[in-house]
């Protein structure tokens, strides 16, 4: 395998410390940077090498624990880019950004293993996988680079995703998956501490799927206590509960969420308004 996985030589305490919450202070915050022409939230779709690594700077600079970077649009009824593509898009990105920063977090969103690969080997901490590690080629990666993963839960594919989505009990069902999947890598020898589970709002679930999801989270830890970490920054749920149709208006809905995950005690949120989110925690923290 190529190039010599800095994660797991240089950056393993940083990813331990970076996926699992400070008892005294509040979740940490991942920043979305899209490298893609058609995320679901056009705001934050950064098209040039350049717009993006100013961006994920700028999270950085804002408190962002993690810039999680993808190439590939996985909203509902999204179409594929080839592998090819993904790469040239996400890559350089990555490059840049660990030329300028040599000890920020840096997590690749994709489901592809060739992408994963070449994102550990430019600089990259964490692979977070939509797909929940259905492709062998992605265990492995994890197993034999050591680095940080998150392992989300999708019903079917992104094209497919939301057509009526069914399950007998939502929470459970997923997350049951989702532990089977994190205990394997444990038994394989990868650590507990650099595994978080996210239980994929949105991806092939309902409105009441979604709901239940963040109310039970507590079936997520398991005995081994792992992390947990909530994607639903401007979601159309938000928009269903708050009457917003548009993601550009859901701001103030993302942000409640996210109280309620610093309360829960979630260990990260993934989100597009990074200083919105540093703001809000820092307040909780202070009132708490």
């Amino acid at each position: 395998m190529s190039g010599d996985f800095r994660p797991q030589i240089v950056h393993r305490n940083r990813i331990f410390a970076g996926i699992h919450r400070n008892e005294t202070e509040s979740c940490h915050v991942m920043g979305i940077l899209n490298v893609t022409p058609d995320s679901f939230h056009k705001e934050s779709r950064r098209i040039t090498v350049d717009s993006a690594v100013k961006a994920g700077l700028q999270m950085w600079r804002q408190g962002a624990t993690w810039v999680d970077i993808g190439g590939e649009s996985t909203r509902p009824n999204a179409d594929p880019v080839s592998v090819e593509d993904e790469l040239g898009r996400v890559i350089p990105v990555i490059e840049a950004l660990r030329a300028e920063n040599s000890e920020g977090l840096i997590s690749i969103d994709t489901r592809r293993p060739e992408v994963a690969r070449a994102a550990l080997d430019a600089g990259a901490d964490l692979i977070n996988d939509v797909s929940g590690l259905r492709d062998p080629q992605m265990v492995n990666i994890v197993l034999e680079s050591g680095c940080g993963v998150c392992i989300m839960h999708m019903q079917g594919t992104p094209e497919t995703m939301q057509t009526q989505p069914k399950y007998d009990d939502c929470a459970r069902e997923v997350s049951s998956q989702l532990l089977e999947t994190a205990r394997a890598l444990v038994a394989a020898g990868h650590p507990v501490e650099s595994i978080v589970l996210d239980p994929g709002i949105g991806f092939g679930k309902n409105f009441e799927h979604n709901l239940e999801l963040l109310q039970r989270h507590d079936l997520f830890r398991g005995v081994e206590g792992f992390a947990v970490l909530w994607g639903v920054s401007r979601k159309s749920f938000i928009g269903q509960l708050t009457g917003q149709s548009e993601p550009s208006e859901r701001l103030s809905g993302t942000l409640a969420i996210a109280s309620m995950a610093h309360y829960e005690h979630i260990d990260i949120v993934r989100v597009h308004d990074v200083q919105e989110h540093i703001d809000l925690f820092k307040v909780l923290n202070a009132v708490d």
